[in-house]
């Protein structure tokens, strides 16, 4: 089927595949797209919107209203100089005669170009633009070699290699297909719907029909967003239906999408007497293993239900969703099980086979990890008016749920299944609770521990994980973080500032030193505390807060991260205001002024030496800061402190223009030296304002 010639049409490609891996279909299929668009960009052909489709068994994409052929381009070639392509009588030399065969044209068809360099000849010739059905054979080859495949295979007797084995090509521009082949394929317009509702084949006549007939006809949702938004929707009805709410995971959610390609949601149960195990085994079970989305009830509690989306439209619902209840129950019971052995110990006879479980090699075994833990935990919660021995003891424990059953088949229960143990057992709430804190937070965003026990043992083993290693010599470097130091550092950091607790960083890693004996050196705990200091900029400039406002405050070195943040968002707030790039400029100046010295300014103003209004002026404004600014210091209050140095920019821009700092009289001159020295000293109460001036 053959159309008019016109200057633009729609372009479809499908590559019709075995059931891609679910957790790669989507970036398998952008890339796909994307690298073709890519290369069509590159190559000067206009077109319109590109429409990505993945499923489980297609990667396929449609670019609107693709330019068939590019533009002709004018191209200019430099040749030789003028004066080496024609010898003394005018005619052409070899290196003329060369230049203009290699260009196709004739010497008297070269033209002259005259530069600052002496005059050249060039060529200038219309180069015709190729036909977009001659480029795009090897786009879409350079993208499938481009695709991100860890791990490429081969079938049959073929010796292509794909991600999974490839069955058909669709490959059409406008009504015509494209000749050419890919993975040993020859392009046709025969595209395959639903593996069992629409087994035929389905002949496309044009891109445009694609999505709408493999809908109508093939029982193919080919758009993966509207597929999840299906599923989505259908699921949400039948947890609503089950007398609940379903817990749709975003992950999962994908997961499912790239599993089915017909969407249908059906509503399961089980039997009641599972709800007494832990719910997070009953939801990762359900989840991780099934692909089911659990439903629970307005308090959030599990109920007796699970949605199962089908990629079939069965006029047997209920075969299908028993099939899946006798699935799901051999999950369950093993979880029942396991729970009911762990339930059998307590939390401190799940602790002892700890003593065999290396934590790291030069650092001992687990167990001796939880001795360092309760340890420190005892003396955070003492520093934050917590339960001393509360925290002791949680330490101890802390780690004891490895070594369930629980945790060995489900390790996401990790912590969870401590909680509950120790519940179980009929331990304090807060030592259980602080069970499952302890590995809060896990990632950027996620809640912070509530209770002091919680707080304590948390900072307790992250600071231990954290001085141990270093201690060792095994620090993260470059890209390389095996034990996610920079994450848990980060998680000292915003439980501490999060939850206001008045820690002192460089006193704790001391502690978590000392705790370690001889397996460090103070210079290694030097280094943690380094690390620790350095995730303050990754941590703000998260929050959107400038370098610079970092560097200032970082200048200063405070000790408390719930005072590095007070002052970092002070002196945010500061650079708002109109005087601060004035009062950065002259803090620079003072700084730069005080560093030349040999030797520190005096620590006294000797007002008989003052000489003009602009000096007693800055002099007085100074004398009252530091009296109105001592008490806001005591009371951490950096906002007041630099709104009333704020004030200071009329004195201080006053004394520079009308005072000869480096004055000739030594005593005059050492008097405004200390009277500066002062100045920046209010500055440095709060951060060092110079470092906003860059």
């Amino acid at each position: 089927m053959s159309s008019a010639p016109t200057e633009y049409q729609d372009l479809l490609i499908e590559l019709g595949t075995e059931e891609l891996p679910p957790k790669s279909l989507q970036s398998l299929s952008e890339a796909f797209a994307g690298e073709v668009l890519r290369q069509i960009d590159d190559a000067g052909l206009a077109h319109g919107a590109l429409t990505v489709f993945a499923a489980p068994r297609r990667l396929a994409f449609r670019i609107e209203a693709l330019q068939l052929a590019q533009p002709d381009r004018e191209t200019e070639r430099r040749g030789p100089a003028v004066a080496a392509a024609f010898d003394t009588d005018g005619q052409p030399t070899k290196a003329a005669q060369g230049f203009a065969s290699s260009v196709g044209l004739r010497v008297d068809q070269l033209q002259t170009l005259d530069t600052d360099k002496g005059a050249w000849l060039v060529a200038r010739v219309t180069e015709q633009g190729k036909q977009a059905q001659a480029l795009l054979p090897e786009f879409l080859a350079q993208s499938v070699q481009r695709l991100p495949i860890p791990k490429r295979m081969r079938w049959g007797a073929r010796t292509e290699q794909f991600v999974r084995p490839v069955h058909w090509l669709v490959a059409l521009l406008g009504e015509d297909v494209l000749p050419l082949s890919l993975l040993g394929l020859e392009a046709g317009r025969q595209t395959h719907g639903h593996r069992f509702h629409a087994p035929a084949p389905l002949v496309l006549n044009t891109p445009k029909e694609y999505e709408q007939r493999l809908e109508s006809e093939g029982f193919v949702i080919a758009d993966f967003a509207r597929r999840r938004a299906m599923v989505n929707e259908q699921a949400t009805a039948a947890g609503t239906q089950a007398g609940g709410t379903a817990v749709i995971d975003d992950d999962l959610l994908n997961e499912v999408t790239a599993l089915v390609e017909w969407p249908v949601a059906l509503m399961g149960r089980f039997d009641v007497d599972f709800l007494r195990v832990p719910q997070e085994a009953l939801i990762t079970a359900m989840q991780e293993h099934q692909k089911y989305f659990p439903v629970v009830d307005d308090n959030g509690k599990l109920m007796n239900a699970f949605i199962t989306i089908s990629n079939i439209d069965s006029t047997d619902k209920t075969a299908v969703i028993s099939g899946n209840e006798k699935v799901i129950r051999p999950r369950l019971a093993d979880a029942a099980f396991f729970y009911d052995n762990d339930c059998r110990k307590t939390l401190a006879q799940h602790a002892e086979p700890l003593r065999q479980v290396v934590f790291q090699q030069q650092l001992g075994t687990t167990f001796e990890k939880c001795e360092r833990v309760a340890r420190l935990a005892g003396i955070i919660a003492d520093k934050i008016g917590g339960d001393v021995a509360l925290a002791t003891q949680a330490g101890h424990l802390c780690k004891a749920d490895l070594t369930s059953e629980m945790v060995g088949e489900f390790d996401t229960m990790q912590g969870v299944m401590g909680y509950y143990l120790a519940r179980h057992e009929g331990l304090p709430e807060e030592l259980a609770q602080a069970l499952h804190e302890q590995y809060l937070p896990r990632f950027a965003g996620d809640t912070l521990p509530a209770t002091r026990t919680g707080q304590a043992v948390a900072l307790a083993d992250k600071l231990d994980t954290l001085v141990g290693i270093f201690g060792i010599g095994q620090k993260p470097t470059g890209d390389k973080d095996p034990y996610a130091l920079r994450r848990a550092t980060l998680g000292i950091l915003r439980i501490i500032i999060g939850n206001e607790l008045p820690l002192d960083i460089a006193r704790l890693v001391k502690e978590a030193a000392a705790g370690l004996g001889t397996r460090i050196t103070d210079d290694a705990a030097g280094q943690a505390l380094d690390f620790i200091n350095g995730r303050y900029r990754a941590m703000y400039q998260e929050l959107g807060i400038d370098t610079q406002v970092i560097r200032a405050v970082q200048a200063v070195a405070p000790t408390q991260p719930l005072d590095f943040d007070r002052r970092v968002r002070a002196v945010a707030a500061f650079r708002e205001r109109p005087e601060a790039a004035a009062l950065a400029a002259a803090n620079k100046r003072v700084a730069n002024i005080l560093a030349k010295l040999e030797k520190a300014p005096g620590d006294e103003i000797d007002g008989a030496l003052l000489d003009g209004p602009a000096e007693h002026a800055l002099t007085d404004a100074v004398v009252n800061a530091y009296a109105q600014s001592e008490p806001l210091v005591e009371q951490g209050d950096y906002v007041a402190i630099l709104a009333l140095l704020a004030d200071l920019r009329e004195p201080v821009d006053a004394f520079f223009d009308q005072v000869m700092v480096m004055a000739d009289d030594p005593a005059v001159r050492d008097n405004r030296l200390a009277l500066l020295s002062f100045l920046r000293d209010l500055f440095l109460q709060v951060a060092d304002i110079s470092e906003l001036g860059g």
